[in-house]
């Protein structure tokens, strides 16, 4: 819902989300000559090394950084990297990392960038580096924390918080890695294209998404939990329509045993098609839940509700 054009083809289009404390860390040293060194924990320890911010545009491993470095023309620098997400994980790890490494360069250039300027340069360079349309959304969490809607519209994107208390709503979640990473890129232009082709079917079930994002919301700011818990269940009926592979036997499985054990809702983060997943049910069913998911083959993980978003410390 939160690539363009396609909000702008569903009226009153918004997206809810949490920031949670799975972070991604940004580190950087000066050097003492001009040289640019990427290290990446996160990519099996992948180093790149070179002369000069111009080279790191490509024909390298990691697009990503060195699009940034070569965008902020940063030299003279080490930058580390470090994500506690796990890779593929659909929770918006490389945009929290796109954050940090934004937020760091942004004061390390004395670049004075507003947050708004940071969403667009972290958007349209990750769209370079993955050779497909990425959203607006999944930078928001990571800058500011918290719980939020994201109001997509034809003036421009508007983050509003929430007043939902994070430990009444991370008490009724349960999150869960499928073991598999998962590739937005191809799920997310695949169903772009489809709906920009005309297929009704996508067009219908993004009305309806919208639709379920505006009584959710609704939902979680009255507390109404059992509402909220068929909120997400409906989100889920109908993203899975979107196109083959948002979900597989394996995520159907797990869900399923969730759902046994007293979920009253869960879907797939991200795009699909592997990545991780998140049950939801009252507080009392929640350990059976996580008991079960990690039954059925997931690798559930431990987290918080964040309510910071990025933080720049200077040495």
């Amino acid at each position: 819902m939160d690539i363009w054009p396609l909000y702008l083809f569903h009226e009153g289009a918004q997206t809810l989300n949490a920031a949670i404390s799975l972070r991604a860390h940004c580190e950087i040293h000066p050097r003492s000559d001009r040289r640019v060194v990427i290290a990446s924990q996160d990519e099996g320890g992948r180093r790149v090394e070179v002369d000069h911010w111009s080279e790191l545009r490509d024909q390298h491993d990691l697009r990503l950084l060195g699009r940034l470095l070569h965008h902020f023309q940063a030299e003279g620098l080490e930058l580390h990297t470090r994500s506690e997400s796990p890779v593929g994980a659909g929770i918006a790890g490389s945009s929290a990392l796109n954050i940090a490494v934004c937020g760091a360069l942004n004061e390390w250039t004395n670049a004075r960038l507003d947050a708004d300027r940071l969403f667009q340069i972290a958007m349209n360079v990750e769209a370079q580096a993955i050779d497909v349309p990425t959203g607006v959304q999944d930078y928001r969490p990571a800058y500011y924390g918290g719980i939020s809607a994201v109001e997509l519209g034809v003036d421009g994107i508007r983050r509003v918080a929430l007043s939902v208390q994070p430990r009444e709503l991370q008490s009724r979640l349960a999150l869960a890695y499928t073991n598999a990473s998962r590739n937005s890129g191809i799920n997310n232009w695949e169903v772009t294209k489809r709906h920009i082709d005309g297929d009704a079917a996508v067009r219908a079930s993004f009305a309806k998404i919208r639709d379920v994002a505006a009584t959710m919301r609704e939902a979680l700011e009255r507390r109404d939990w059992p509402a909220v818990g068929r909120q997400i269940a409906e989100e889920w009926d109908n993203r899975k329509k979107l196109a083959p592979g948002v979900t597989t036997p394996e995520i159907d499985a797990m869900l399923d045993s969730a759902r046994r054990a007293g979920a009253t809702g869960g879907k797939v983060c991200g795009a699909g098609g592997g990545g991780c997943l998140f049950s939801f049910g009252e507080p009392e069913v929640i350990p059976a839940v996580r008991r079960a998911l990690a039954d059925a083959g997931a690798r559930v993980l431990d987290f918080r509700i964040e309510e910071r978003g990025l933080i720049v410390d200077k040495a």
